[in-house]
């Protein structure tokens, strides 16, 4: 019974009714069969039959009857909810990702790239309703993944990103950023989002890093700019050792605010910095709550009725009464 509700509870009102029926059968119970005075029963037989033992409990199947047809007036039923949630205005996002040999540098634990990485796949799993893809860029710049709604793919494209110098070293900003325009500027999403990461300066590339926002902003693009790395001095690759692994040497952190800045400013997004693991993940959390998908739900009410028995069952009791009185009891005095 947890499952059942019932549309028209108010009837159960009439089970006040119930006790003054009661009332009522035994105030005339002395009414319901014949009698006949006697001045003296000592030369009749008593009779212990069933069925008269039974007799008086046939205005029970009356009241039972009365209590079901209570029950099904108000309505009881079962309902069966589904939901559906229907994206109507998706957003379409593209990550840009710096993946120049300083994205090795460790003033992110374990570096930047591997702490980049963690971040972006808690990202994406937390918007399982746009689409999303990835660029990645150094001195030159392609699509690893265009934009999708499989995240799975996403997901392994970013644990994927490491250095391997098939891009040629370097930060070319501007064409981590065309790249990305290009990836959007057909979308016919409610928004499109290009999240920019470097943790250098523009110094690689034939596209100028304005130019490419100039362009963002003609689509609609909005650009979310992320400077990564700590403020001062970080330990960064400068060259590989007799054993193949990356020796480091400490350096400045050196990162283009400015042009950030502007990047952001003039396509409407807005600039952060990324000093530390928590950090990047506050900013990713941050750009996450900015950008808010509208999302349509739906629900389907499926009932079923519950009433049909109670009513077959007061009819039985009904029938079975007055089939009773006019059969096995019709002789009874």
């Amino acid at each position: 019974m947890a499952k059942i509700n019932f549309l028209n509870p108010e009837f159960f009102w009439l089970f006040l009714l119930i006790p003054l029926a009661i009332i009522w059968l035994v105030l005339k119970r002395n009414q319901q069969s014949a009698t006949l005075k006697v001045s003296s029963v000592k030369g009749f037989k008593g009779s212990h039959s069933v069925w008269t033992k039974l007799k008086p409990y046939l205005s029970v199947l009356r009241l039972l009857a009365l209590s079901s047809l209570i029950i099904a007036l108000a309505r009881p039923r079962t309902v069966d909810i589904s939901n559906r949630t229907k994206t109507t205005k998706g957003i379409d996002i593209v990550m840009a990702v710096d993946v120049s040999g300083s994205m090795l540098a460790k003033d992110l634990k374990p570096n930047r790239m591997e702490a980049l990485k963690r971040v972006a796949e808690n990202f994406v799993d937390q918007r399982p309703n746009d689409r999303i893809g990835l660029v990645v860029y150094a001195s030159e710049a392609y699509t690893k993944t265009p934009v999708t709604s499989d995240k799975a793919i996403v997901a392994q494209a970013i644990e994927s990103i490491k250095y391997d110098n098939i891009l040629k070293d370097g930060t070319g900003i501007g064409m981590g950023l065309a790249t990305a325009v290009n990836r959007l500027k057909d979308s016919k999403a409610k928004s499109k989002v290009i999240i920019l990461l470097t943790d250098g300066v523009n110094n690689a590339g034939f596209i100028e890093p304005e130019t490419a926002a100039d362009i963002a902003k003609q689509y609609g693009i909005k650009v979310y700019t992320i400077g990564i790395g700590t403020n001062g001095m970080a330990e960064f690759p400068y060259a590989l050792g007799p054993n193949g692994q990356f020796l480091f040497q400490r350096m400045k952190v050196e990162i283009d605010e400015r042009l950030m800045k502007s990047i952001a400013k003039k396509t409407d997004g807005e600039y952060f910095r990324a000093t530390s693991n928590s950090k990047l993940a506050e900013i990713y959390d941050e750009i996450n709550k900015l950008e808010t998908t509208e999302i349509e739900e739906l629900k389907f009410y499926d009932y079923d009725e519950k009433y049909r028995p109670f009513v077959w069952l007061a009819g039985f009791l009904i029938l079975l009464e007055f089939g009773l009185r006019n059969t096995v009891y019709r002789s009874f005095i």
